[in-house]
């Protein structure tokens, strides 16, 4: 099994855990858009208590990636996932999937 189809099995298991239904083909699509950082130990992780971090999910992510409109709701956004996401370490490869489902963009990836 090849360290990509590793993290996505565990992606998806946490993603059960939680109770969401995973669609495959988005999540694979979603985590590869994310490149190489799903290997690093430090960036596969986001860590909501640290505001730098958030910041770049919202600007990197949201704004560059999704094209969502940068705002206050956006933040909202990303930390109603770390309300739900209560796993450690949180990958970023299922945040990145929650929020794109959150913000309907699946189409961006599909």
């Amino acid at each position: 099994m090849s360290k990509f189809d590793q993290a996505i099995a565990a992606y998806t298991k946490h993603l059960e855990e939680m109770g969401e239904e995973v669609d495959a083909k988005l999540l694979h699509r979603v985590v590869r858009s994310i490149g190489p950082a799903i290997y690093n130990r430090d960036a596969q992780t986001v860590a909501f208590t640290q505001p730098a971090e958030v910041d770049r999910v919202r600007r990197n992510f949201l704004v560059k990636r999704l094209g969502l409109e940068d705002s206050d709701a956006l933040n909202d956004m990303i930390q109603s996932i770390g309300d739900t996401y209560k796993a450690t370490p949180r990958y970023r490869g299922v945040i990145y999937y929650l929020l794109v489902k959150k913000a309907n963009k699946a189409a961006l990836f599909l």
